[in-house]
């Protein structure tokens, strides 16, 4: 927590997804959602910016790898959502010499989302609704110099 994400999984480097995992989720959890963003865009862009949206995930998980492919349907069942710039994971890119906070919060959740592939941030949060037994939160910085 806190600290600076490696390059490799900003727009610097490969601009692939980074390894997370995470340990029991509370009991009743059917599945996960995964939302990262970087709400510091505010100050440049006028907006939080959506860098990954990912749910369905199942309640056995403990873990996704590196480089979930960039695609609206995973193995398994789950959808990713639309990012600033598509489906998939956008690594950290901020301006440069600005350093920006990138919030990583995984949801426990009660239900199967009926949430589309492919769908946005905002549909995400309303199809959770009511559904969320627990939340986590890892929190990374860039920087570009």
């Amino acid at each position: 927590p806190g600290e600076s994400i490696p390059e490799r999984y900003t727009c610097d480097g490969d601009n692939t997804s980074p390894p997370i995992a995470w340990g029991e989720p509370p009991p009743g959890t059917i599945t996960y959602a995964l939302i990262a963003d970087d709400p510091d865009a505010k100050e440049v862009a006028g907006r939080v910016v959506t860098h990954w949206l990912l749910w369905n995930l199942p309640a056995t998980a403990r873990s996704l790898a590196e480089g979930i492919p960039r695609r609206e349907m995973l193995p398994g069942g789950a959808m990713q959502g639309e990012a600033a710039r598509g489906i998939g994971y956008l690594g950290p890119c901020p301006p440069h010499g600005r350093l920006h906070h990138y919030y990583f919060r995984l949801y426990a959740l009660d239900a199967r989302l009926p949430a589309s592939a492919g769908a946005s941030k905002a549909a995400l949060l309303e199809a959770m609704e009511g559904h969320i037994l627990a939340r986590g939160e890892l929190v990374g910085v860039y920087q570009r110099s």
